[in-house]
């Protein structure tokens, strides 16, 4: 039945969309694999709609013959978010890139799901506003919302769950509803707003999205400072985080992937290091009394002088490098395959969890550079695996799972910013206990056939 139903919706969706519906076997193998370490689980179709009412057309064609829906953005996710674990149809947003509205006094926009974060900032440009929200990769403002996603900017203007004002979404059963506004708050009613973000598809599909925008700061330094063990440079940045210095970026780069970066990005002004880039906004005095403190407070832990990054050049250059920390670690083991995956944790267990995870990398005989957005307790490992070393990757996931359960019992959480996917469904019930109960019975009411991305979250 299920295989009759699935040539029905091919047929009505062909018929619909014509040559923005595919069953190409390359185009489906492509949206069902993003940049996890997991198999391949490609869809039965994609389709390309251009509007909301072509999305909620394409929910209720699928609804109808109960098959299954997952949303697809670029294919950045790292826990498997996009794989079509029970066939289905993917629904891609490339052809919905509009930015609907711009208010430039009130400092909001609204734009459509398939937009990236750089398409979006190129278009802010003239406009003196600025969205901050930056994960490393290019990844769609969508995606970026479904999966609650943050970046190097996240210590001082928060994450998309605190970015995102309001969302235009498509329910299981082709209701399209907005949820949220224009308004900076609001005390009217539940906040359906929060529970989409960071749904991961599994109770909507987000066809729009209003954001918070921000205005230019006065003026922007970076600055880069060297330590000579990682305990020190980690325990600075709690310290830096205790002075109450508003700072805009602080990220931490440890040895291994210092030195990654150093081959990969040309950064041969530094040394393979643990590492931590800074970055200030604020009035002239205002940056120069920031940097100030801080610079006290690093030279206590043993970091170097400062090594200071202003014009703008020199900044796009050292956050690109940053922001291409994933690629240069691949670069370290060429031809190796990557799994990444991060945790959160208080800011005060900070070191003890970085430290450990370290020393149990160096016992299990396992090469995962690590980085961190350090500001809000944050960082991730990329664990570096030969091609097809079953070993190895059961080596690696039995230190994540020990990582993960660290986070978990330190207070932390078993992912900051990239999502449960189907890779870390093993530990939400786990971290969110008897609650669990309740975030299925949410998912039930908002989608009873269970075909809003399936196999994701739960267990």
């Amino acid at each position: 039945m299920k295989n009759d139903n699935l040539e029905k919706v091919k047929v009505k969706l062909q018929q619909k969309f014509g040559k923005r519906f595919t069953t190409n076997k390359t185009i489906l193998e492509r949206h069902g694999k993003d940049e996890a370490y997991y198999p391949v689980a490609p869809p039965d179709g994609v389709v390309f709609p251009q509007s909301t009412n072509e999305v909620r057309d394409i929910v209720l064609t699928c609804s109808d013959y109960s098959i299954p829906i997952i949303p697809f953005g670029v294919g950045t996710s790292l826990e498997g978010g996009i794989g079509a674990l029970k066939g289905g149809i993917s629904i891609d947003f490339s052809e919905m890139k509009k930015i609907l509205e711009i208010n430039q006094l009130d400092m909001d926009c609204t734009v459509e799901a398939g937009i990236t974060r750089k398409e979006l900032g190129s278009q802010l440009k003239d406009t003196g506003l600025f969205f901050p929200v930056d994960p490393g990769a290019d990844a769609t403002i969508g995606g970026m919302a479904a999966t609650s996603a943050s970046g190097t900017n996240a210590v001082r203007y928060g994450t998309m769950r605190n970015n995102v004002m309001g969302l235009k979404v498509v329910m299981a059963n082709g209701e399209i509803i907005k949820t949220g506004g224009r308004a900076r708050k609001s005390s009217a009613g539940y906040d359906l707003t929060r529970i989409f973000v960071g749904s991961e598809g599994t109770l909507g599909i987000i066809t729009e999205i209003t954001l918070k925008l921000y205005g230019n700061p006065a003026n922007i330094s970076a600055a880069v400072c060297q330590f000579d063990n990682l305990e020190d440079s980690v325990n600075s940045v709690i310290e830096s985080l205790l002075s109450g210095v508003p700072l805009a970026r602080i990220e931490l780069l440890d040895e291994v992937q210092m030195e990654a970066c150093i081959n990969y990005s040309k950064l041969n002004e530094f040394k393979p290091k643990p590492t931590l880039f800074f970055e200030f906004h604020g009035t002239e005095n205002e940056i120069s009394e920031q940097t100030k403190t801080i610079q006290e407070i690093t030279r206590e832990y043993g970091g170097s002088n400062f090594i200071w990054k202003n014009l703008p050049e020199e900044r796009n250059r050292l956050w690109e490098a940053r922001h291409n920390a994933y690629y240069a670690a691949l670069a370290l083991k060429p031809g190796c395959e990557a799994w990444s995956s991060d945790v959160c944790v208080p800011i005060t267990s900070l070191s003890d969890c970085i430290i450990e995870s370290k020393e149990k990398l160096k016992e299990m005989n396992l090469q995962a550079p690590l980085v961190g957005h350090v500001g809000d307790g944050n960082f991730h490992l990329l664990y570096l695996i030969e091609p097809g070393d079953q070993e190895q990757f059961k080596k690696a996931k039995s230190h994540n799972k020990w990582m993960v359960e660290k986070a978990i019992d330190l207070g932390g959480t078993c992912t900051g910013e990239h999502g449960i996917g189907y890779g870390k469904a093993e530990f939400l019930a786990k971290e969110v206990g008897s609650s669990i109960k309740l975030m299925k019975g949410i998912k039930h009411a908002f989608d009873p056939k269970g075909l809003l991305n399936p196999g994701k979250l739960f267990v």
